[in-house]
């Protein structure tokens, strides 16, 4: 067991990467177009998983089905890190290519293992380091960020094209999943996990989308112009609030998120953040973001009081607003209680850390909102250990027959899965489509002056 003293799973995690670093389907599209939800995909599982699913006669059998027809979508796999951290992003060689395709590559993530745990797709991650001071808010600070964020895309762009048979070129919800049913391809948008990462420009956030990145991560563990963080770095803590949640100059760039179609996402955001975006604040009568937003790692504060994790007034919102939570499988995020030191951190609690405890946090969030409204985003390759159960990839299935013989029927099963997310990446795209019909303006930068 990894020391505890170490920031929580996902830093210690990206934290031993840096340190490595330093050392080393048209109908889909048709049912989107309405500027209201639409979950015409979800009923029409719904009514095969109603008509057909439960009549198998085991629960393997029924995990089997669910996931055949319904691509399962990781919201978070952090591969890319591990890539630069293990192997400086060298994907050609036999010491990986091997291991990648035979189920032995270290840690969470590897073909065979992805394809064992009958794994439809991932958001991977592009994921790059806070800088050393995250609290320098320059454009000078974030723009060795920009060029490392870069080689990160590069390295994914590279391992697609490496493996075109596996993953999806595809870019859309309904593309992607033609893709999964008739080519049995991975669907592999790409996320940002910080703002950081565009250093202060929207037209950098622009050339992302066109690179395949589908979602943007408002904040890491430092604030950034736009919003404000849940925690802070040098040292580890519960970040204080700069902006009390969405900066003026943070509205304007949601905004423009949705009119390009870029999924807002709010793990490690404050709640102040999580507010704001989903309309629960109303601060100087901003109404939040347009399109649906997602959690794409985070768990539940009522079985894990940790800043990372979405509090029950968040989760209603999240109803409100046809979001989605994607539960993050770091055991310090699934398992913990009340810390005493003052840093507002919680303190691992080993007991609850089972693939039983990370469905708990499924249904909790099931029962209080609705199963339309929770996901995986397991943060493999992201994270030092995993929980009891959930060692890699592969185990995707024993978590839905756990989720089936708490009595979660299929249906909702298909929505955990990827049915949900489906759904979610569908409507933000119509509100792009919606608001850039209407003439909705480009965000410009404001640069300097050249002469």
């Amino acid at each position: 067991m990894a020391r505890r003293s170490e920031p929580p799973s996902r830093a210690s995690r990206k934290a031993r990467a840096c340190l490595l670093l330093a050392v080393l389907s048209l109908f889909v599209a048709s049912l989107f177009l309405g500027p209201t939800r639409n979950t015409s995909f979800i009923e029409g599982v719904s009514r095969s998983g109603r008509n057909r699913w439960q009549n198998h006669k085991s629960i393997e059998d029924r995990v089997k089905h669910i996931l055949e027809h319904t691509p399962l979508i990781d919201g978070h796999n952090d591969l890319a890190i591990f890539l630069r951290a293990a192997f400086n992003n060298h994907i050609y060689s036999d010491n990986f290519t091997g291991p990648f395709l035979d189920g032995t590559l270290p840690y969470h993530t590897d073909l065979a293992r992805l394809r064992k745990g009958q794994v439809g797709g991932a958001f991977w991650s592009v994921f790059w380091p806070c800088p050393s001071n995250g609290q320098d808010y320059s454009d000078a600070n974030y723009l060795p960020v920009i060029q490392s964020t870069l080689s990160q895309i590069d390295v994914i762009a590279r391992l697609k094209a490496a493996y075109p048979d596996d993953f999806s070129p595809a870019l859309t919800a309904s593309t992607s999943l033609s893709s999964f049913h008739h080519h049995n391809q991975l669907i592999s948008p790409l996320g940002i996990e910080g703002l950081h990462q565009i250093g202060n420009s929207a037209s950098t956030l622009r050339r992302y989308f066109d690179l395949g990145v589908r979602y943007a991560t408002l904040t890491h563990n430092c604030g950034n112009r736009f919003a404000d963080a849940a925690l802070w770095e040098n040292p580890f803590r519960k970040a204080p609030s700069f902006w009390g949640g969405v900066s003026p100059e943070g509205r304007l760039l949601i905004n423009e998120m949705n009119r390009l179609g870029m999924i807002v996402d709010l793990s490690h955001t404050s709640v102040e953040t999580q507010m704001d975006v989903l309309g629960g604040s109303r601060r100087d009568g901003w109404e939040g973001s347009k399109a649906p937003v997602i959690f794409s790692h985070s768990s539940v504060f009522g079985l894990c009081p940790h800043p990372r994790n979405v509090e029950d007034r968040v989760l209603r919102l999240v109803k409100e607003r046809g979001s989605l939570v994607m539960i993050n499988f770091a055991p310090d995020f699934v398992s913990c209680v009340e810390g005493e030191d003052g840093s507002g951190i919680p303190v691992f609690y080993p007991g609850n850390s089972t693939l039983e405890h990370v469905a708990e946090h499924i249904m909790y969030v099931g029962r209080l909102i609705g199963f339309e409204h929770v996901g995986l985003g397991s943060d493999f390759d992201g994270i030092e250990d995993t929980p009891r159960g959930l060692e890699d990839v592969s185990k995707y299935p024993d978590l839905f027959a756990e989720l089936l013989r708490r009595g979660v029927i299929d249906e909702d099963a298909a929505k955990v899965a990827g049915g949900n997310m489906l759904r979610v990446w569908g409507e933000v795209e119509a509100v792009a489509k919606r608001l850039q019909k209407a003439g909705e303006p480009i965000l410009e930068d404001d640069l300097p002056s050249l002469w």
